[in-house]
């Protein structure tokens, strides 16, 4: 295996599941990760994608130790992290985030200055001039110039792409491993996001960073992407290369993605989508057998039992008893 391929963070099988309050005093268990397992590699961007309430934020908090998991394991370059502090604080000082709301994730009392220096003071790196040059460095890596003038300013004198760039200086100051982007471009202009993700790869590019890319717009993960995981109510449904994936989906589920995300023909306006969704709502009760199966047409009763994530071509998994491909879904 080449450098550049080893595996640099592990996930396996780890599971999160939260108690919801409802009316009455009723209550019901919500699986936000169900076994999840995959691994990122050292330079890789693997992107994470589904709709909202998947558990693509959840898996996030778990990396970074956030919230505790229930089961599971989660090792860095090797070191399973656990309740061991000399290794979660390593993998917090090499593992950054960048959260998807710029306008909540700084302090708006703080410089950028100061909003950018501060993780180097939490983890005690280099003297009060030796911060201020890479604080320096990373708000001009980050395109934000005049460096020496733009330090001194608040958030609120910022647009909301030049806040988001602040965001991502913060999280390279600490010259992290990994950097896990969670929705970084989704409140962003339309006009700025394409700057912001060629910004993130050139960056990305030229220190070897691995990212975990978080979105449910599949149009940026096969922009930004190299291999993606489909997650649908906790589970991983389908990865793989992200083209083999988007260009080839295995899973109705992806397919149905890939179709809600897609542009309009303008040829053929009345085209119908590839896979109709059933009017069912999703399961977040009883999971038992393929959590899809409610609201898939192709479900059998095989489907009644849970699939497994299988290869169904190179280094490409679905976890789908029919394994329909993309003709299929016709």
């Amino acid at each position: 295996m080449k450098e550049k391929e080893k595996e640099i963070l592990r996930v396996e099988n780890l599971k999160k599941y939260f108690v919801k309050k409802g009316m009455f005093g009723a209550s019901s268990i919500v699986k936000a990760t169900d076994n999840v397992s995959f691994s990122l590699f050292r330079g890789e961007v693997l992107v994470i994608a589904g709709e909202s309430g998947s558990g693509k934020s959840t898996i996030a908090r778990l990396i970074l130790g956030s919230i505790p998991s229930d089961s599971g394991k989660i090792s860095f370059e090797g070191r399973e992290i656990g309740r061991n502090k000399q290794n979660l604080e390593r993998i917090r000082m090499n593992c950054q985030m960048i959260h998807q709301d710029p306008y909540d994730s700084i302090n708006p009392r703080m410089t950028v200055g100061d909003i950018v220096v501060e993780p180097l003071e939490i983890h005690g790196v280099g003297d009060r001039m030796s911060r201020r040059r890479r604080v320096i460095e990373v708000l001009q890596e980050v395109r934000l110039e005049p460096a020496g003038q733009i330090l001194k300013k608040y958030p609120h004198m910022l647009s909301g792409g030049q806040r988001q760039r602040v965001v991502l200086a913060r999280a390279l100051a600490l010259k992290p491993r990994i950097i896990l982007a969670d929705e970084p471009v989704s409140m962003l202009d339309v006009s700025i996001r394409a700057e912001m993700l060629g910004m993130m790869h050139d960056l990305q590019k030229r220190y070897g960073i691995s990212f975990i890319y978080i979105t449910h717009d599949l149009a940026t993960a096969r922009h930004f992407g190299q291999r993606i995981a489909i997650l649908y109510l906790g589970k991983i449904v389908e990865m793989g290369p992200v083209d083999n994936v988007l260009l080839s989906p295995r899973h109705p589920y992806t397919q149905a993605l890939i179709d809600a995300s897609s542009e309009p023909d303008p040829d053929n306006l009345h085209k119908e989508k590839k896979v109709r969704i059933l009017d069912h709502p999703a399961q977040t009760g009883n999971l038992e057998g393929c959590r899809f199966k409610a609201r898939c047409p192709y479900a059998i009763d095989k489907c009644d039992t849970e699939p497994n994530l299988e290869e169904t071509g190179y280094r490409h998994h679905a976890a789908c008893h029919v394994q329909l491909d993309r003709t299929g879904l016709d």
